[in-house]
């Protein structure tokens, strides 16, 4: 095998195929990258039993063939490269790299040891790339990080008709954002639970290209995407996710309407004091909240800031991490604070203007400090 191609566009295919390396494969095999070269055509493709990334490159083709480069070690010399065209060739057993003076042999793998990849299954519809990056970004802090609740480290991914509707909770707070996206048969229904990680490098690294392209499950367990040159197929989480949805609450007769920034802001010095458990205390009053942190002889801040509050006094106490990276997943003007009592969760929605209505494509549920 022989072929030609820029250092840039080389090293940008290498570079994403090797994100999706398992970190502790279970063989050899699964750390190379596999490259095929045909006709005016390269192909680099990472795969691990679960994950697969697959993104097609133009290039001058000499010789047609197939390799497995060892993957992490390929991705370090190709982005070491000089900014010029890098000759690739492939013998039977070792693989040559030559870009200006600069020249490296690498030992190949067994191709024939190599799992097959999966195919992309029927694409099931499109959705605005980076319409999709921002919903995941916004859901994906809600993510469970305790690998003892497995399910909680996922995102749910429900559609019905042309909405589609992520999912995420850790149990001490949920995040749901709901999106428009263009489904090929316009009655479609799915629910499919993805690893958080795997749906995050989708929203990161596929969204550039401007319309994703979703394969919903068929008959196997297999979600794909694909966007521009790039395909990435995932299996799916088994389990029964909880049903979330049912803790947002029907009604809420407390509403206060504060400056997302100056919020943020606020949390985050008066957080500076807080040690490990201290909740933040926030007292919602007509015209203003006040936000304090620490007791007694423990260092303490407080700050007040403009609110808007439709209903009766209230006061409230949150994680500090959890408010902050809630306030930050907003992009909107103002946020919303919807109560029904102090002991229940808190409802956060977006809104642009102080008097405006909320913005429920994003909603961020915070349990309570109860003790504080």
């Amino acid at each position: 095998m022989k072929f030609t191609v820029e250092r840039d566009v080389l090293a940008e295919a290498v570079s994403w195929t090797a994100r999706s390396l398992p970190a502790r494969p279970t063989a050899p095999v699964l750390n190379g990258l596999l490259i095929t070269a045909s006709a005016g055509e390269v192909t680099i493709a990472s795969f691990d039993h679960e994950t697969s990334a697959v993104q097609r490159i133009a290039a001058n083709v000499d010789t047609e063939g197939v390799t497995l480069v060892p993957g992490k070690m390929l991705d370090s010399i190709c982005s070491s490269l000089p900014n010029a065209e890098v000759e690739f060739v492939a013998e039977e057993n070792a693989v040559f790299l030559t870009c200006r003076s600069a020249k490296f042999k690498l030992a190949s793998m067994p191709v024939v040891d190599y799992p097959e990849l999966p195919a992309l299954q029927e694409i099931s519809g499109t959705v605005d790339g980076a319409e999709f990056a921002k919903a995941v970004q916004q859901v994906k802090v809600a993510v469970s990080k305790d690998e003892t609740l497995p399910l909680l480290t996922g995102i749910r991914l429900e559609i019905s008709g042309n909405t589609m509707t992520l999912l995420a909770t850790d149990r001490y707070r949920l995040a749901m954002r709901e999106l428009t996206w263009n489904p090929v048969d316009p009655n479609v229904e799915a629910a499919v639970l993805l690893k958080g990680k795997t749906i995050a490098e989708v929203g990161s690294t596929l969204s550039g290209a401007g319309e994703l392209s979703i394969a919903l499950p068929g008959s196997g367990e297999l979600i794909g995407f694909a966007s521009g040159t790039r395909v990435s197929t995932s299996v799916l989480m088994d389990g029964e996710y909880p049903n979330i949805r049912r803790l947002f609450p029907e009604t809420t007769d407390i509403h206060a309407v504060v400056r997302t920034s100056d919020l943020l802001e606020a949390a985050r010095r008066i957080s500076l004091v807080a040690e490990r458990n201290t909740p933040l205390r926030l007292a919602f009053s007509q015209g203003a909240v006040s936000i304090d942190a620490g007791r007694g002889e423990e260092a303490q801040a407080s700050e007040t800031i403009n609110a808007q509050l439709h209903g009766e006094d209230i006061v409230v106490a949150y994680n500090p991490d959890y408010l902050k990276q809630g306030l930050g997943a907003f992009g909107t003007e103002y946020v919303r604070f919807s109560f029904t009592s102090a002991p229940k969760p808190v409802v956060l929605s977006g809104q642009e203007e102080p008097l405006g209505e909320d913005q429920s494509q994003y909603r961020y549920l915070l349990m309570p400090v109860t003790k504080f």
